[in-house]
């Protein structure tokens, strides 16, 4: 396909690969793997990152919404789909239509469901997802049981699994992780009480993978480790990831300033003497976040050249002090060249937030390249 700018995400569906095989091989056997593809794959591309984990061994994918699960199907991603929150009422049918599982946490929901199944003459399967502390969306643990019995009294639902979502996986040690892990313990049992274990029991998210592998139980759900990055420092080490994904782009100009000079809006910085500043054509609406200006570093010639000046809505200023550099000329914003690498992880630091929220970012403009 024709590229129409140069600045890009490059993706290496190569590592998705390698990453899928290996947190896999973390589990036992028979222990299913869920890759979770939502937010466009972390900002890597749902398609191509999932149509590469299913290939490497994952057993099913997971989304956010069910536009998200419509799109992967449109797009001819086979398998089993889970839609990991629960989702409005009126998109009951759509669910059954694409032949999506669904996750269910109320009495509403569940009629609704109920009901388009009754429509459509076929079963709808559905995850009961329990609150076990993160207070975010589920049934409360407690509840769990008596929720189980009263939905097995709903016609045309199926309940394939129950699962809970971990809040503090990634913290060695958490007291408040082993309080969840025993509610939702717990709350399993229950519904074997109430009725039958659920054919499917998950709760390990990346981190719970990587370190807890009590918590495995049938299955496990991986997102931000199949895209080579981990869900925090507890994790470094303990597994074999490759990054993904790189940020490139190509420098659109050069020019030459001299002692004092200001470089970009409101002049927060001026150059220390006779210096080049290389323009580079991508700026905070394409995820370069505006707080990184003046701290950052851009990869120029396999050399690290400080950002300068504030980051603009679609440019960016480098200063380059050593060697020459050409309009043309390859800049790294993520990833390595010569012997250098900048990681999601180190702009993350900078800009005092995640490598999740980084790369989901940088999908907002730029194209991507999957190799």
């Amino acid at each position: 396909m024709p590229y129409h700018r140069h600045a890009w995400i490059e993706v290496d569906l190569g590592a998705v690969a390698h990453n899928t095989r290996t947190l896999k091989a973390l589990t036992r056997p028979g222990t299913r793997f869920m890759a979770v593809v939502k937010a466009d794959g972390y900002g890597h591309g749902a398609v191509d990152v999932a149509r590469a984990a299913i290939a490497a061994g994952a057993d099913r994918l997971g989304v956010a919404t069910v536009d998200e699960a419509v799109s992967l199907r449109e797009a001819g991603v086979g398998g089993p789909l889970h839609v990991l929150s629960e989702p409005p009422a009126e998109a009951a049918e759509l669910l059954l239509r694409h032949d999506v599982v669904t996750t269910l946490a109320t009495r509403e929901f569940a009629v609704a469901l109920s009901r388009a199944a009754m429509l459509a003459e076929r079963p709808a399967l559905y995850h009961l997802k329990i609150d076990t502390g993160m207070n975010r969306i589920g049934v409360c643990a407690e509840d769990a049981g008596d929720m189980a019995a009263r939905l097995r009294d709903l016609p045309g639902l199926v309940m394939e699994g129950a699962f809970t979502h971990f809040a503090t996986a990634d913290v060695p040690g958490d007291w408040e992780f082993a309080r969840q892990a025993e509610r939702f313990d717990r709350a399993i049992e229950d519904i074997r009480t109430e009725w039958a274990r659920p054919p499917l029991v998950h709760a390990a998210n990346s981190a719970a993978t990587i370190l807890h592998p009590e918590t495995h139980h049938d299955m496990v759900r991986c997102g931000i480790a199949v895209y080579g990055l981990h869900p925090e420092r507890s994790t470094y080490g303990a597994v074999d990831l490759r990054p993904a994904m790189s940020v490139k782009a190509r420098v659109s100009f050069v020019k030459r300033i001299g002692l004092g000079e200001g470089v970009s809006y409101g002049f927060t910085w001026h150059a220390g003497g006779p210096t080049t500043i290389a323009t580079l054509p991508l700026g905070y609406a394409d995820g370069v976040h505006r707080v990184l200006s003046n701290t950052m570093a851009v990869l120029i010639g396999g050399r690290r050249c400080r950002q300068v000046g504030r980051v603009c809505m679609d440019q960016l200023m480098v200063e380059v002090l050593d060697g020459e550099v050409r309009q043309g000329d390859e800049a790294v914003l993520v990833g390595s060249q010569g012997g250098e690498t900048i990681t999601l992880d180190d702009m993350a630091g900078l800009a005092g937030t995640i490598n999740y929220e980084i790369a989901c970012g940088f999908a907002l403009r730029l194209s991507r390249r999957h190799i």
